[in-house]
Parts: C-alpha cells; sequence; structure tokens
C-alpha cells in the first residue's frame, strides 16, 4: 500500500510538473482517475474493454485529421485524377483513328 501511495505521489508531481506541456482534456482526465480509483478500491475493472474504447476515439479523431488533410489537397488528387483519364482517352481515341490504318502504335 505505501509503495501505490508512494507512485501515484510520484505520478501526481510528475504530472504537474508538466502542466504546461501536458494539457489532458476532461474525459482523459476522468477515465484516468476512475480506473486509479477503482484499482485502490480493488475492483476488477475490464482494461481491455476500456482500451479498446480509447482506440476507437483515437481513430475517429484520426479520421477526423486526415479527412482535413485529404480535403486540403483534394484539389492536386483530383487535377492527377483527371489528368490520367485525358491521357486514358486519348490513348483510346488514337487507338480508334488508327485502328482501321493498318497501323498498330501500341495498340492492342
Amino acid at each position: 500500500m505505501k509503495k501505490l501511495i508512494f507512485f501515484l505521489a510520484i505520478l501526481w508531481f510528475g504530472l504537474t510538473a508538466l502542466n504546461n506541456s501536458v494539457k489532458a482534456d476532461e474525459k482523459t482526465t476522468a477515465v484516468v482517475g476512475h480506473v486509479i480509483s477503482e484499482t485502490i478500491k480493488g475492483t476488477d475493472i475490464d482494461i481491455s474493454y476500456i482500451m479498446e474504447k480509447e482506440l476507437e476515439a483515437v481513430a475517429h479523431q484520426f479520421m477526423i485529421e486526415s479527412i482535413s488533410i485529404l480535403q486540403m489537397y483534394l484539389p492536386a488528387i483530383l487535377d492527377g485524377v483527371a489528368s490520367d483519364m485525358r491521357l486514358k482517352a486519348d490513348h483510346e481515341y488514337k487507338c480508334k483513328l488508327l485502328e482501321k490504318g493498318g497501323m498498330n502504335d501500341g495498340c492492342n
């Protein structure tokens, strides 16, 4: 029990020392507080379920950030796709024009 209290004191000191550089949101603070309090009480909690939900939240945040990045670069991506489609259309048109002339210039 002394080791646990010592560990929590060290943890508290570490978190308060880094208070300006680490900004935890209320959800994270609530989850960590709940896990610590339930561990101290000796209650058997499902850590894997908590981790699963936290990973889902992180994945959701990653997806939102990815969509923002995609939105920022979408014009360049669409220009590349349009360019590829123009090249393919030009190639098909060239092959259509050359198919009766007997010239097979890379067309199958």
